[in-house]
């Protein structure tokens, strides 16, 4: 039986922590005042729902609300942290394999995000590599968007389990 108190006691815990400190303007915490703090609040709110109640599908939210407020508290104290698009992707796709290792589902959908957060991420060094060789090879990375709709096509329209 799943532990609904586990959630609505992280939230609250976490806020009220959240709150207390900024109230007393504590400036070791300063930099935590933020939105990006909450996210990260709700997102261990549904990690500990997940992992401590065994309600395996909070995993997924956990994660990404987790990953979110972390990117947003980093990128731009980091000249390394990448502000990208594909940055998103890649949590997501964390979201789903951890997922996955509890629950066995969403394998798929980890690595294909994982796919597609890799070719985003490290798409600028391809296509650097790509435009040294030129030709037939560089003008076919420019259709690569429409290799993905046709792969997605293909799993919603023709593949029948």
């Amino acid at each position: 039986m799943k532990q609904q108190r586990i959630f609505p006691g992280f939230i609250l815990i976490g806020f009220g922590l959240y709150f207390y400190l900024q109230q007393k303007n504590i400036v070791l915490f300063q930099d935590f005042f933020t939105w990006p703090t909450l996210l990260v609040i709700v997102g261990v709110a549904f990690l500990a729902q997940g992992y401590g109640a065994r309600d395996y599908e909070a995993i997924l939210p956990g994660t990404i609300l987790v990953g979110f407020g972390v990117h947003f508290h980093v990128v731009n104290k980091f000249e390394i942290w990448p502000d990208h698009m594909g940055t998103f992707i890649l949590i997501i796709s964390l979201g789903f394999l951890l997922r996955h290792q509890k629950t066995g589902n969403g394998l798929f959908q980890g690595i294909l995000f994982l796919s597609l957060a890799v070719i985003l991420l490290f798409s600028d060094k391809v296509t650097g590599y790509l435009g040294l060789i030129e030709g037939r090879v560089g003008s076919a990375w420019e259709f690569w968007p429409i290799v993905i709709i046709l792969i997605g096509a293909y799993l919603l329209f023709i593949r029948k389990k």
